[in-house]
């Protein structure tokens, strides 16, 4: 795996700190910029909306711009946006800037997703999303915890300092590191790129990442008042079984990265399935301390096991289209961060309890698990599957057939079972 995936990784770790950090800081947000909570709280949804508008926007913007300069520019302004929200003096500047580092944040992870897959072998494409996700999982682990440390004893604004500080480690490493992608010799077409949506693989792909993001999320948004208010944990154990989501969801990343390049459809059926499962023991053993945080393990596990297969399968299923693959790999993903807790909040609200949300995503999985089934038969079982490509597509590691190169030449043959006729 090439170094300047790694730091690919790095820099993730930084977007994905800024955007999960805030569920440990709104109290002193709020009281510090003399809102409510909920009003606080409404900085994670502009932060989500961000990046399902920002990805296929900045995709299509810098669609024909060097990749690495892209980057360096994004990650820059995604840093500058982090120095602009420690020093914002109201909520309205503090709301901007979590806009403007959300729009960065996008871009970067969907110039980067396509610029990780152009460095490697088709048969390496999940492996190495697995390294970027990875910066996602730890990032949960360490720095979302870091984060809440940091505002308690410090302020809140010291977290956003923070990860400044490790935007601009990111940038170096960014900058000397990421070597120069060549772009092809017949630019990118808007045209051509927008094509792939006319693929139902591509809209499949699309739905089964937003169910499988939204299911695990349904519930996890508010594990913590399940944990205190059903399981009747002290609040101090929050920090500990969040972290454990985030150890599993490492583990799980580790793993369904180094299988799913074989076995794609093996990882994502086996992996929603699981799933689903925990989700349903998770509403019936609830009022169980010890079930509650073992669950929670193994949640992060199951559902990150997925992550690097629901990456590649885009990439696989788009690849005449790399950079807008990776775009809506985001948006999807994003769709699913925004939806799944909009379905907890609403169960909630209809005075289910905090449990019913485990049921609730439990039933966005079983969704999720049939749009695989269909994907697959689709697919005809895992047929032989052609993508209509150009010489960009091909340059940067389209492949005809998920594990299988593509053929060098003038184009990748047209598409065949898959997808329906474009005419």
């Amino acid at each position: 795996m090439p170094l300047a995936v790694y730091i690919l990784g790095l820099s993730v770790f930084a977007l994905g700190t800024s955007e999960f950090m805030l569920s440990g800081l709104l109290p002193p947000i709020a009281d510090d910029m003399n809102v409510s909570i909920p009003r606080a709280g409404l900085l994670i949804s502009a932060f989500a909306i961000g990046m399902v508008i920002g990805a296929p926007l900045l995709a299509v913007a810098t669609l024909r711009l060097p990749r690495r300069t892209t980057l360096i520019a994004l990650i820059s302004v995604f840093g500058l946006g982090q120095v602009a929200g420690a020093l914002a003096p109201t909520y309205e500047v503090l709301f901007a800037s979590r806009v403007v580092s959300a729009f960065a944040c996008a871009g970067f992870w969907a110039v980067g997703a396509a610029v990780a897959i152009a460095m490697v072998p088709v048969n390496a494409r999940a492996r190495a999303m697995a390294v970027m996700i990875g910066g996602l999982s730890i990032a949960n682990v360490l720095g979302v915890p870091l984060g809440a440390f940091l505002g308690e004893n410090f302020g809140w604004r010291s977290a956003f300092w923070a990860v400044g500080a490790a935007s601009a480690v990111a940038l170096v490493g960014v900058t000397t590191l990421i070597p120069r992608i060549p772009l092809p010799e017949q630019k990118p077409r808007l045209k051509q790129e927008m094509s792939i949506y006319r693929d139902r693989q591509v809209w499949l792909s699309i739905v089964i990442t937003a169910l499988a993001a939204g299911g695990v999320f349904c519930a996890f948004s508010y594990l913590a008042p399940l944990l205190t208010d059903v399981a009747g944990l002290d609040s101090g154990w929050v920090p500990t079984v969040l972290a454990l989501f985030g150890i599993g969801a490492l583990v799980g990343t580790t793993i369904g990265g180094r299988v799913a390049d074989a076995h794609l459809f093996g990882v994502l059926m086996s992996g929603i399935a699981a799933s689903t499962v925990l989700l349903v023991a998770l509403a019936l053993f609830a009022s169980s301390p010890v079930a509650v945080v073992g669950l929670s393990f193994l949640l992060g596990l199951s559902s990150f096991y997925t992550a690097p297969a629901l990456n590649a399968r885009m990439f696989n299923v788009a690849g005449a289209a790399p950079t807008l693959a990776g775009a809506t790999t985001t948006a999807a993903f994003n769709l699913g961060n925004t939806s799944g807790p909009w379905l907890g909040g609403a169960v909630i609200d209809a005075d289910f309890g905090f449990e019913a949300t485990a049921w609730a995503g439990a039933a966005m999985m079983v969704l999720a698990l049939v749009a695989v089934v269909c994907s697959l038969r689709l697919q005809g079982g895992g047929r032989t599957r052609r993508v209509t490509g150009s010489p960009a597509a091909v340059s940067s590691g389209a492949s005809a057939k998920e594990g299988t190169p593509v053929r060098q030449g003038a184009a990748v043959e047209a598409c065949a079972d898959a997808s329906p006729s474009a005419g």
